[in-house]
C-alpha cells in the first residue's frame, strides 16, 4: 500500500516540484529509503542525487522490467556476470551495465518522480537511466511506486572507473501538474528575464547553438575515439587534450560526423528564478541528423542574479546519427521546460552549495583541468 500524502490536504501551495526541505520530509516519512545515510550535498535545491550501490551486472542488452516483473528477476535473462563495485571497477566503453542504487522509494499516491543524468555524467557521454520494477519506460516513476531503483549505465565515449556511493543520476519529485504554460513563461520573462536576447517561447523556452564566439574561434570539443579510463572521483585532474579534440570555425558552421560526440554551448544565457525549476528537452524530433542530449536538471537559482549569476549558458551534449549534418550558428537545437516549485528551496543553486556550473560558458565536465 502506498504511503500517505506528503501533506494532509493537497492544495496549490503544494503543487509543483518538491524542494530540498520537502525531500527531507519524504525521507523522514519513509517515502525515500536509503541503505546508507545521506552525504553532504546529496540533497540539491530541487532534486536528490542517487548513489551507486554495491553490485552491478554486465548485461547483453538494455531492457525494461515491464508490467508485473521485477528487475532482479529479469536480470536472469540478460545477465552475463555479476560485478562487485568495491573497491572500484571499470565500466567499459560500449558495454551495458545494471547497477543497484542505495536509494529506494515508497511514493505516496499523489507524488510522481522523474530521474535524469547529472550534468557531469552527460558531459562524459555516459548514457545512464533509471529502471524500476514493473517499469514500462526509463526515468519515469509513477505515483505510488514502492520498490528498489537501478541505474542502467552504458559508457559511450570513455571507459570510467566507478565505486559505491558515486552519484551519476538525480531524482526530482512532483505533486500535481507543475509544467508552466507558454503564457506563464511570457509573464515571468516580462518581470524577470529568463534569457538574454529575444525569448523564443514555444512549448518551453527555445535556445540555439553558439558558433560565433566573441573571442577566438573555439566553439566546442569532439570526444577522441581511443582514450584512457576516467576515474569519476578525480576532479580537475585530466588534461582535456588527452580526451578531446578542439573544434574551431571561422564561418559560423561545423559539420557533425556520424557517431561522434560533441560538447557545444548555447548562444543564450538562461536564468532559472528561485520559484522555478527546468529541464532540457529536444526542440524538434526532425531538426536534423543529430540529437542534443538533455542530461541534468536546472535547479532554482541557476544563472539568477540573486545567487551571483548573470545568466548561464547551457552546455550542449550533441551526438550525430546516420548522416553528416551541417550545424549553423543560431540554429535552434533545444528548449527548457520550466516548472513551478511547490515552494522555494531553503538553498538555491550557486548560493552556498557546490555548484560547479554557475555562470558557465563552454565547459567540459568537472573531471578535466580548466581550459587554458
Amino acid at each position: 500500500m502506498a504511503s500517505a500524502s506528503l501533506s494532509p490536504d493537497t492544495n496549490d501551495s503544494r503543487i509543483g516540484v518538491l524542494p530540498d526541505h520537502l525531500i527531507q520530509r519524504m525521507t523522514e516519512a519513509g517515502q525515500i529509503t536509503a541503505t546508507q545515510p545521506y552525504v553532504d550535498g546529496q540533497v540539491q535545491p530541487a532534486s536528490l542525487d542517487l548513489r551507486l550501490g554495491l553490485r552491478a551486472w554486465r548485461v547483453r542488452a538494455s531492457f525494461l522490467a515491464g508490467a508485473g516483473n521485477k528487475v532482479a528477476d529479469r536480470l536472469g535473462e540478460f545477465e552475463m556476470h555479476e560485478i562487485a563495485l568495491t573497491p572500484g571497477v571499470v565500466l567499459e566503453k560500449g558495454c551495458v551495465y545494471v547497477v543497484e542504487l542505495m536509494e529506494g522509494l515508497a511514493l505516496p499516491d499523489d507524488i510522481t518522480a522523474v530521474t535524469n543524468a547529472k550534468s557531469s555524467t552527460g558531459r562524459l557521454d555516459l548514457l545512464t537511466r533509471v529502471v524500476t520494477d514493473g517499469g514500462a519506460e526509463f526515468d519515469r516513476i509513477p505515483a505510488g511506486y514502492s520498490g528498489p531503483l537501478y541505474a542502467e549505465i552504458c559508457p559511450r565515449s570513455f571507459s570510467v572507473l566507478v565505486r559505491p556511493g558515486m552519484r551519476l543520476n538525480q531524482i526530482r519529485f512532483r505533486q500535481g501538474q507543475s509544467v508552466l504554460s507558454d503564457d506563464d513563461l511570457r509573464a515571468i520573462h516580462a518581470e524577470d528575464r529568463l534569457v538574454s536576447g529575444d525569448a523564443l517561447i514555444s512549448d518551453g523556452l527555445g535556445f540555439s547553438v553558439d558558433l560565433k564566439p566573441e573571442n577566438g574561434n573555439l566553439v566546442g570539443f569532439r570526444a577522441k575515439p581511443h582514450s584512457g579510463v576516467i576515474d569519476l572521483d578525480n576532479i580537475a585532474h585530466y588534461d582535456p587534450a588527452d580526451y578531446w579534440e578542439p573544434i574551431h570555425t571561422n564561418d559560423g558552421r561545423i559539420i557533425l560526423d556520424p557517431g561522434a560526440f560533441y560538447i557545444l554551448v548555447s548562444r543564450e544565457a538562461v536564468t532559472i528564478p528561485p520559484n522555478c525549476a527546468a529541464e532540457m528537452a529536444p526542440y524538434l524530433a526532425m531538426v536534423g541528423e543529430f540529437r542534443v542530449h538533455y542530461a541534468g536538471f536546472f535547479d532554482p537559482g541557476f544563472g539568477h542574479s540573486s545567487t551571483g549569476g548573470a545568466g548561464s549558458r547551457g552546455v550542449l551534449e550533441v551526438r550525430c546519427h546516420e548522416a553528416p549534418f551541417v550545424l549553423e550558428h543560431g540554429q535552434v537545437v533545444g528548449r527548457l521546460v520550466y516548472e513551478k516549485m511547490a515552494s522555494e528551496p531553503e538553498t538555491l543553486y550557486g548560493a552556498g552549495i557546490a555548484s560547479n556550473y554557475q555562470g558557465q560558458g563552454l565547459k567540459l565536465s568537472k573531471h578535466f583541468k580548466p581550459l587554458g
